[in-house]
């Protein structure tokens, strides 16, 4: 039986098993990576797709446009890129609230971009005067957007609703998902409107939005 010292000394890494790994990247190319020692080889896998199993993109665009007044839709950023599905709901004003987002199309239509991390710990209350005003002295359609339309764009379309529509909490969310029901805002976003927003329906008047700062 060898020792140890032995052992280490007639280490040979030619003796080392090749380790294969298959890879499929978000892309859809398929790779095969190959280590042997220290040494990596990589080649395209020639297995047919339907023989691979792993991540599929789904590269569809998302033009659900959510109609939640006759002058405030919500949707994705796709829904914003998308010169057809504005025209078709005669969008003249888009509320960005997407982080590092374009506005595609500044020459035809109005914009306002509020960068919001769609992070639970994110201060959205600190925007929401500013969403609201930009969408009250519009007085036409506005698109309020995000990235996939799901988290901060229907926090700020809530937050809008309970602060100039009085509604409660419970009636805007509930106002939203029927509009889009991918809209799911994050917990940190629902639990600052359930707690912060509605004391400000007591100060708020028809036709201006109260301060949320």
């Amino acid at each position: 039986m060898q020792s140890l010292t032995e052992e280490i000394q007639s280490f040979s890494r030619t003796r080392l098993r090749k380790q294969c790994t298959r890879v499929t990247s978000l892309s859809g190319r398929r790779i095969i990576e190959t280590w042997k020692g220290s040494t990596i080889t990589v080649v395209e896998d020639p297995a047919p797709p339907e023989k691979m199993l792993g991540y599929v993109p789904d590269t569809s665009w998302d033009l659900q446009v959510g109609v939640v007044k006759p002058y405030l839709l919500l949707g994705s950023q796709d829904a914003a890129h998308d010169f057809g599905t504005l025209r078709k709901h005669k969008v003249s004003h888009v509320l960005n609230v997407a982080f590092g987002v374009e506005n595609v199309f500044p020459d035809l239509f109005i914009y306002k971009t509020v960068s919001i991390l769609d992070h639970p710990d994110a201060d959205l209350l600190l925007h929401i005067q500013d969403c609201c005003d930009f969408i009250q002295q519009a007085r036409s359609v506005v698109l309020v957007h995000c990235n996939a339309g799901v988290s901060r764009a229907p926090a700020v379309v809530m937050g809008y609703l309970m602060s100039c529509d009085s509604l409660s909490f419970n009636e805007a969310l509930s106002l939203v998902k029927s509009a889009r029901p991918a809209s799911s805002p994050n917990p940190g976003f629902l639990d600052q409107l359930r707690r912060e927003i509605q004391c400000c329906n007591r100060k708020q008047s028809e036709s201006s939005c109260c301060s949320m700062n």
